[in-house]
């Protein structure tokens, strides 16, 4: 895919290897980034990893895992300077018919890896006096989608941490942001959509008249993580076709 961002000479870490987190990964490489990618499935790690992109296979179900991971991405790259957060997973269903296991899944996979890498990305990026981390978001987050409530408490939990980190990490030169996508063609996504009617349903919300593809991230994303957003922090960036707007 070709980029008008330059990156070379950034070192990058991605969580999520698959959806969005690929596509995003595939465009800091081709910008001249160097990256390291974290996720426990082995067969997306294998598809990424070539060139200036390393695969990390990470279970990052506690804060241990986290921090570990992050250690090994630091020393591999020789540093660091923007993290991506692209991790989640979701299970529609009711809230009366959503049992705990549900819920606790959902929020340890979404939110709490978020703050624990985070947190451990923070604790190399604030005494460098520079960096960028950026989170994907949803939709979710601010709308009250019916049969999402973990998916969009993680989400609105996940936007709520993103300014607190960019409130407190602002003056050592960290900004934190989020990219919150619309409905978007992914894995997470794939079955639901396959469901009669569904389709047509969810486009009808879109004024753009479309669902998203992960390439539609690319953009927002990288400006985020670039020199040009220096003095854009704490912000949800929608890029949903205009679904925010009805």
């Amino acid at each position: 895919m070709a980029t008008t961002w330059d990156f070379t000479g950034r070192r990058v870490l991605v969580a999520g290897a698959g959806g969005i987190g690929a596509t995003v990964t595939r465009a800091f490489a081709d910008a001249g980034a160097s990256l390291a990618v974290l996720d426990v499935d082995d067969d997306k790690l294998a598809k990424l990893a070539s060139g200036p992109v390393r695969g990390l296979r990470t279970d990052l179900a506690s804060a241990d895992a986290c921090g570990a991971a992050v250690e090994q991405a630091v020393a591999l790259l020789g540093g660091l300077d923007v993290f991506v957060h692209a991790v989640g997973v979701n299970d529609r269903r009711p809230v009366l018919e959503t049992p705990d296991e549900v819920w606790r899944r959902i929020t340890a996979v979404n939110l709490d890896s978020a703050f624990w890498l985070g947190r451990a990305v923070g604790a190399v990026l604030v005494p460098a006096g520079y960096g960028r981390i950026v989170y994907l978001s949803s939709v979710s987050g601010r709308l009250a989608h019916r049969d999402h409530a973990p998916y969009a408490a993680s989400k609105g939990g996940v936007d709520q941490l993103m300014r607190v980190m960019a409130h407190e990490w602002a003056a050592a030169g960290v900004t934190v942001n989020a990219v919150a996508p619309g409905y978007t063609e992914t894995d997470l996504t794939r079955a639901h959509l396959a469901r009669p009617g569904v389709r047509d349903a969810l486009e009808a919300l879109v004024p753009a008249g479309r669902l998203g593809r992960p390439e539609d991230l690319t953009g927002p994303v990288l400006f985020l993580a670039s020199d040009e957003s220096a003095f854009v922090t704490g912000q949800v960036l929608y890029a949903d076709g205009g679904r925010t707007l009805v």
